[in-house]
């Protein structure tokens, strides 16, 4: 590929798997021979726990950090400032609660839905993918993420609320391609914690498709509930270490296919 491809992943509430979704997709990618940066846009650094940095909020350097120097226009080494490598492949750049203080900041910075593609444009070209594990909710730095993203990946879990949820971040989105990023698209919805067993959450994934599937991609692959999931996430690995034949796995290896063929 020619052209590095930028993802946001992005809900509207937590619970939905999404940060171990931008894992699993970031190292599967990987391990298909890209390269591939990953960013924690959230102040709770999850994305940075699942990736292995025990303590994110005792890390000096962060996202935080290369926001302030696009904020005060310093100059600085993007390709290398703040970004960590996990034993799987990516590289990443972790974040943690001084974030919070940036987007206070934010607010009195002209242009200031534009400082993260800023960064962005300055790093897209040494990666094939850059995935954005976006924080849940709809904030300034959300804004941001879009403004950067050339897709958007929606993890929905295959509950009423959930699925309920869903249609103010479609709002936000198509907000932010009509007036700040004109390119940006829905990449696909991604049905998670999936329980093959109950009714509800097959008539639940069922009604997504039905509302949805004519206007938004909805992605094959469906990633099942399973606390294999959570267990390698709580290791700082990804499920194709920990759990490399189960059904979680799989699911995953065919959600970065799918990703990998929409060029």
């Amino acid at each position: 590929m020619n052209m590095c491809e930028v993802y946001a992943v992005a809900t509207q509430k937590g619970g939905c798997s999404k940060t171990t979704s931008s894992v699993n997709l970031g190292i599967g990618l990987a391990r298909k021979g890209y390269k591939v940066l990953m960013i924690d846009s959230d102040p709770q650094g999850s994305l940075s726990s699942c990736l292995g940095v025990e303590e994110p909020d005792s890390l000096e350097v962060t996202l935080a950090t290369v926001m302030g120097n696009e904020m005060n226009e310093e100059p600085y080494d993007a390709s290398t400032l703040g970004i960590l490598h996990h034993e799987e492949g990516v590289d990443f750049l972790p974040c943690n609660i001084e974030l919070s203080g940036m987007e206070l900041s934010l607010i009195s910075t002209w242009s200031r839905e534009t400082m993260l593609s800023r960064y962005i444009e300055k790093v897209r070209k040494y990666y094939d993918y850059i995935i954005i594990d976006c924080m849940s909710s709809l904030s300034l730095m959300t804004v941001n993420v879009f403004v950067a993203a050339d897709k958007v990946i929606i993890p929905v879990q295959a509950a009423f609320l959930s699925v309920k949820g869903l249609e103010q971040l479609l709002k936000t989105i198509n907000m932010v391609k009509k007036n700040l990023n004109k390119k940006l698209e829905i990449a696909g919805i991604l049905v998670t914690m999936f329980d093959r067993r109950t009714r509800f959450a097959k008539g639940t994934a069922q009604t997504l498709r039905e509302r949805y599937g004519d206007s938004i991609p909805i992605y094959d692959a469906v990633i099942p509930f399973s606390v294999k999931a959570a267990e390698a996430s709580g290791r700082g690995i990804s499920i194709y270490q920990h759990d490399p034949r189960g059904k979680v796995a799989e699911a995953y290896s065919r959600l970065t296919e799918e990703v990998a063929d929409d060029e």
